[in-house]
């Protein structure tokens, strides 16, 4: 059904091809898993299956891919909508009406479906996902994960014989996620349907695929087989994979009912050794006093005002009275009996919380639970109907923005909030000045979280995880005494959330309070002391992380769930009770952190390629493709040979694993998984809208007719599909 043969990107600019060689047919009614760190070019590789690279994105494809037999280089996008359905990244990107239910009709519309047609697919659509509720609803009061799921609904109405899906999970709760993808399976199984899906939340999606394909650095050689043979040598791997490894489980457990058929031996070992706490740093006795007079603020308008609201300021000098204990803990945030209201909704009813310095609260439940409105209201966005807020003292929407954005800093859902420069350097120089930081602290950390983001690089020009890191870093530079992350690790891989953690740790055990909103189940045992769980804006559960996850079927992480009835709730935590040495891999994800690699270099297979070290570049200029048959087989053997023979030398002269995988540098090296953009060309007519980037499109790259010479194949304008660039300019 899906067919790559010898194909490779390279974005102008690039130092090498974001993927090389790469042969591989997804068979008719196949699930094939596409995994790997990020920037490696994921998303350029399902870009490619609905014409989008290079048609749109630009670059030059070498090489051909055929969807049901028609080929990517003489079809476009619109003609492959009958064929092939995507989502992408940014579930917002894809919308082009105003309801849930005239967006789920949108694209039959489009094709000339039957009115009674229509209406029995919308029907089935709005059960299969939970959606039946907010049919009437305007897509702009939706949740996150909420509009993911219309998203997702949207193309499957068509009944495409192809279903294209980046990270479909990264918004959704667990039980949203479990609906979703069941619905997939059932496809698969019943209908025959092809899927090709990539994501990061890997204990998630793994049981499910037929197949799973490693792309473990930018350029490497493709690996494919059975999920649990891939695995076992890929630098990311899910909690119960890397829990077996950790414990010497041949094969490798999937599943958690596998790996607790294993686990008795593990429950033996583990009996009796003391759990370490929940979140890394215990809670203090006496937590920190943030104190001193604010510095006035150092710009006016527009981003001043949307930084006060949105992200940091100025970071509270530390008085002399830092060091003073106390009997009691007294909250840094307190929230008593909140009401919110939006329109008809009520977010939030009767809400209490409080939140102490050095403490990590993570808020859960199910989309739509008023998660983001109970951190909207902490930084003031929201306005209460009833009860009380108080942060620092201040009470948040009665308090001007220039005063509050030293006490509290928020990280939207969308980063694209709090970005408004034209490059990664001027944001990042923004960001020290706001916070009178030493220059390059922010720009330290954009590297340390995901290495690879170039300086010159435009912010609509990376992929979700980068925006999402580079929002991060700009919070994070302030070092406000409150930080509050709405969905942190949506794009992040295992290594770049295990850096994450590490940098939050430090932040908390200093006295910062951090509050995060998340689905990350795995995150939350990670990190968080407390998990608070909020249902139909009610809260259900309110107390210690071990307590609440180990109670709940459905927030409960894999190791939980496979060591139950221990309290354990994290493979890091296993590993320091059984005294594994980590392994120091130099670049790459922390040693013995929880990104897969479990810490055991005996199970990294070094003769798997290495790729070039950088991200996926931003595109640019015309697309072309170039047909090179014939060969790819024996390319990717010569290259995974030839990796083979340099890895193990060099792992043997370094006493470690190698480690692919690592977001790279270099010119270009901007986007993550080379950040293909999501213009519905499952909707005809509509054209190519920004990408998942947030780029928009040129328009001499809008789906152009395809023409050339020699095999080469150049995408220019014919002006078919210029609606979606207006249309999303006015959204």
């Amino acid at each position: 059904m899906i067919r790559f043969e010898d194909v490779s990107v390279r974005y102008d600019g690039a130092p090498g091809p974001t993927v090389r060689g790469v042969d591989l047919t997804v068979e008719e009614g196949e699930l094939m898993l596409l995994v790997g760190p990020s920037g490696v070019g994921k998303s350029t590789l399902l870009g490619a299956v609905n014409g989008l690279v290079p048609h749109f994105t630009g670059g030059t494809l070498h090489g051909r891919v055929t969807v049901a037999g028609r080929d990517t280089r003489s079809h476009k996008p619109r003609e492959l909508a009958d064929v092939v359905g995507s989502v992408g990244q940014d579930p917002l990107a894809h919308f082009v009406t105003d309801t849930v239910e005239d967006e789920l009709a949108y694209a039959m519309e489009s094709l000339g479906l039957a009115p009674g047609v229509m209406r029995r697919r919308v029907e089935e659509t709005l059960d299969l996902l939970g959606l039946a509720d907010l049919r009437d609803r305007p897509l702009a009061t939706l949740s996150g994960g909420q509009q993911q799921r219309v998203a997702i609904g949207s193309v499957l109405t068509p009944h495409p014989a192809v279903l294209v899906l980046d990270e479909p999970t990264s918004a959704l709760d667990p039980a949203a996620a479990e609906e979703v993808l069941a619905v997939l399976q059932r496809l698969v199984h019943d209908l025959g349907t092809t899927v090709l899906l990539a994501e990061h939340r890997l204990e998630r999606v793994v049981q499910y695929a037929d197949r799973v394909a490693l792309l473990a650095a930018p350029g490497a050689a493709l690996v494919t087989g059975p999920p649990a043979e891939v695995l076992a040598v890929s630098p990311v791997r899910p909690p119960v994979v890397a829990l077996g490894g950790l414990a010497g489980w041949v094969p490798l457990p999937l599943t958690v009912r596998d790996a607790r058929r294993r686990a008795a031996g593990l429950r033996e070992r583990l009996a009796g050794v003391p759990v370490p706490p929940p979140g890394g740093v215990p809670l203090p006795a006496a937590p920190p006093k943030f104190s001193g007079d604010l510095p006035a603020p150092r710009r006016e308008g527009r981003r001043a005002l949307l930084r006060g609201l949105l992200g940091p300021g100025r970071r509270p000098r530390h008085g002399s009275d830092t060091s003073t204990s106390t009997s009691t803990r007294e909250p840094y945030a307190l929230v008593s009996r909140l009401a919110v209201r939006r329109g008809r909704v009520e977010a939030l009813r009767e809400v209490s919380l409080s939140v102490a310095a050095g403490e990590t609260v993570a808020l859960m439940g199910r989309n739509g639970a008023g998660k983001s409105t109970l951190l909207g209201s902490l930084v003031g966005l929201v306005d209460p109907f009833s009860g009380t807020v108080r942060v620092g003292g201040l009470t948040p929407h009665r308090t001007r923005p220039q005063e509050l954005i030293g006490h509290v800093g928020l990280v939207p859902q969308d980063p694209r909030d709090l970005l408004s420069a034209d490059t990664v350097a001027a944001e990042c120089a923004a960001a020290d000045a706001d916070a009178s930081a030493a220059p390059g602290t922010c720009r330290a950390l954009v590297a340390r979280l995901l290495p690879g983001i170039d300086d010159p690089t435009h912010p609509r020009d990376l992929s979700e995880g980068q925006r999402l890191t580079l929002a991060l870093s700009i919070v994070l530079t302030a070092r406000p005494p409150l930080i509050l992350l709405d969905e942190p690790t949506r794009g992040l891989d295992y290594a770049a959330k295990a850096r994450l953690v590490e940098v939050l740790r430090n932040l908390v055990a200093e006295g910062h309070a951090v509050v995060l909103a998340t689905h990350d189940v795995e995150l939350a045992a990670e990190l968080a002391h407390r998990v608070v769980i909020l249902a139909e804006g009610e809260t259900v559960a309110d107390g210690p992380t071990a307590d609440v996850v180990r109670s709940s079927p459905s927030f409960s992480p894999q190791v939980t769930k496979i060591l139950a009835p221990q309290p354990w709730l994290t493979v890091s935590q296993v590993r320091t009770a059984l005294n594994e040495p980590t392994v120091c891999a130099g670049p790459g994800p922390e040693a013995g952190s929880d990104d897969g690699t479990g810490g055991h270099p005996e199970r990294a297979e070094p003769g798997r390629a290495l790729g070039r070290d950088g991200g996926d570049p931003p595109p640019g200029g015309p697309g072309t493709t170039e047909d090179s048959e014939g060969a790819g087989a024996a390319r990717n053997t010569e290259r995974a040979d030839r990796a083979s023979g340099e890895e193990t030398a060099a792992a043997g002269a370094a006493g470690a694993r190698p480690v692919p995988g690592r977001a790279g540098v270099g010119p270009g090296a901007g986007r993550q998984d080379g950040a293909p953009p999501v213009c519905r060309p499952d909707r005809p007519g509509t054209g190519p809208g920004p990408d998942e980037d947030g780029r928009a499109p040129a328009p001499e790259e809008a789906d152009g007719a395809c023409s050339g010479r020699g095999g080469d194949v150049v995408a220019s304008s014919t002006g078919d599909e210029g609606a979606a660039p207006a249309a999303e300019e006015e959204r």
